[in-house]
């Protein structure tokens, strides 16, 4: 899998856009890196989970009892074992064939990242972390994600991702939105057009 990471940063007030990939690296990490590059860390982590598609590497990235959570599902593992077991058999290589990760924003703190993010996908087979004990549906989904790293010693110590379930049911068709106040993919559409209207205003 390759991904393309439309990049939309916000740095010091200002929205700044810009272009980039990820290409073939090395699938290792340097942990001595300053507590300034942690968003470095987040996107190594990010690069061995979905295009190298590779959980030992992925692990090199997190301390050991680091924990993963998927707040509306409950989905992930506390603990190296429980967390490597959840990537292997539910998370790395399981993604549908079309997945796109865009990056909305990023907050980097002292300890702590936080990524807004806009996942698209069709769903083409059963997605553990999101949608388990559901088969695929064919359906196309665009839907946004918040990402909080925690780090400990240029380590990450957890994730906790956060979207609205909502949503993706009524874009696969298992949730009747009338008359209730819930949207589809029209949030996603939506938080793109003010992101984009915002930096047009900001240039």
């Amino acid at each position: 899998m390759y991904l393309d990471f439309n990049l939309i940063l916000l740095y010091q007030n200002k929205l700044i856009i810009h272009k980039t990939t990820i290409g073939s690296k090395a699938t290792h990490i340097v942990m001595d890196m300053e507590p300034n590059n942690l968003g470095e860390i987040f996107d190594k982590h990010i690069e061995f989970e979905f295009e190298k598609e590779d959980v030992n590497a992925t692990m090199t990235t997190m301390t050991d009892n680091a924990y993963v959570h998927h707040v509306p599902t409950l989905t992930g593992g506390s603990g190296y074992k429980e967390v490597s077991s959840f990537y292997k058999n539910h998370f790395i290589g399981k993604m549908p064939k079309d997945i796109k990760i865009t990056q909305i924003s990023r907050t980097i703190g002292k300890d702590q990242v936080v990524d807004e993010l806009l996942l698209r996908f069709t769903h083409d087979k059963e997605i553990d972390y999101m949608l388990p004990g559901i088969p695929p549906t064919g359906k196309y989904v665009e839907i946004p994600h918040v990402v909080v790293m925690k780090f400990e010693n240029n380590k990450i110590a957890h994730e906790h991702i956060y979207w609205d379930q909502a949503s993706v049911l009524v874009q696969i068709g298992l949730l009747n939105n009338e008359g209730i106040p819930i949207s589809g993919i029209e949030q996603a559409k939506r938080l793109l057009e003010l992101v984009k209207k915002e930096v047009e205003n900001d240039r």
